[in-house]
């Protein structure tokens, strides 16, 4: 069985020590999918929502919660993200939330580009939730990530 690697020969949880691992350019993208009534997604679209603008309140809550993961998950880093993006699709009855986050650090990024992406989806159910309570998050995933020593993955399609 693999050692596990936050956890001490004890069993008892512990951050990584990242001491010795070098510095690389690391990069993640995430997404999150919300599904909502038709007419929901054609208020958001259309910005008329009595909460305000859904989709600038939800990028700036994902942006700033890839900012806090080392203060809501336990046992990770806090690190100095240089780039935090989350970008909007419109599919079928649903919005697709796209974040990436991007570091030169000793440590990966998936965990901020996961928290971008949920919490822009959680964001959007707040502000359209009096009109449509049905909606919902549901695929809440690591779509890339780059860098550090086990290299490149990709979600095939």
């Amino acid at each position: 069985m693999k050692k596990l690697t936050h956890t001490d020969k004890y069993g008892k949880a512990q951050m990584v020590d990242v001491g010795k691992k070098d510095v690389t350019r690391r990069h993640a993208s995430a997404s999150a999918r919300v599904i909502m009534s038709a007419e929901t997604l054609d208020a958001i679209r259309a910005n008329k929502l009595k909460k305000g603008d859904v989709l600038a309140t939800a990028r700036i809550a994902g942006i700033m919660a890839a900012k806090k993961v080392s203060d809501l998950i336990p046992l990770t880093h806090p690190l100095a993200i240089e780039h935090v993006g989350v970008e909007f699709e419109f599919g079928d009855n649903a919005i697709i939330v796209k974040a990436e986050a991007s570091v030169e650090a000793k440590t990966g990024v998936e965990m901020e580009a996961l928290m971008a992406a949920a919490m822009a989806a959680l964001t959007i159910y707040d502000m359209a939730k009096a009109m449509d309570r049905a909606m919902e998050i549901t695929d809440i995933r690591l779509e890339s990530k780059s860098g550090g020593r086990s290299g490149k993955y990709r979600r095939l399609k």
